[in-house]
């Protein structure tokens, strides 16, 4: 099994389903990574050393989930010296997602969190994945024939809805 480089870290179980997105395209891409919970309300003392030794453990990314209030992605950032990617959860608690969104994306300079959409992990597993391969050919590749990928898919429907449009007229 090969070390982690990729840290998914979340404030509760409830944000798992959420954030297995992440860890689908970590899967995906090949990239081994890590899973836990780490609540920055609950557990502030797992938090602070977690941040702090990240980076000596090899991880070279995080990702962060989080829900409410969701301080665990820029408490992160203050600590630690890697990229630290949020996640904003709707949770049970929320106010339509708008308190977790806001909660990460309005950092104060100096401590910068890169926001996806809300409950938006799978971009935060790509976006990850797009920061490793800034120094790895490979991964870069993997990205570009993802993209490709992508683009393949949308042609194909695109043909097949003018196919039938034309069959109409």
């Amino acid at each position: 099994m090969k070390k982690p480089v990729v840290s998914i870290i979340m404030g509760s179980d409830s944000d798992l389903p959420v954030m297995n997105q992440a860890a689908d395209m970590l899967e995906y891409f090949g990239i081994p990574y890590e899973k836990t919970i780490v609540s920055a309300h609950r557990t502030p003392l797992r938090m602070v050393e977690f941040a702090q030794n990240a980076h000596l453990r090899g991880i070279q990314v995080i990702i962060a989930g989080a829900g409410g209030a969701a301080h665990l992605p820029g408490m992160v950032a203050s600590i630690s010296p890697l990229p630290v990617i949020g996640v904003p959860v709707k949770s049970s608690n929320s106010i339509d997602g708008w308190d977790s969104v806001l909660s990460i994306l309005q950092m104060p300079g100096g401590i910068p969190v890169a926001t996806v959409a809300l409950n938006g992990a799978k971009n935060a597993g790509i976006l990850a994945a797009s920061i490793l391969g800034v120094s790895d050919l490979s991964m870069r590749e993997k990205i570009s024939a993802y993209k490709s990928k992508l683009h393949d898919e949308v042609m194909e429907k695109a043909d097949k809805l003018d196919k039938d449009r034309m069959k109409k007229e």
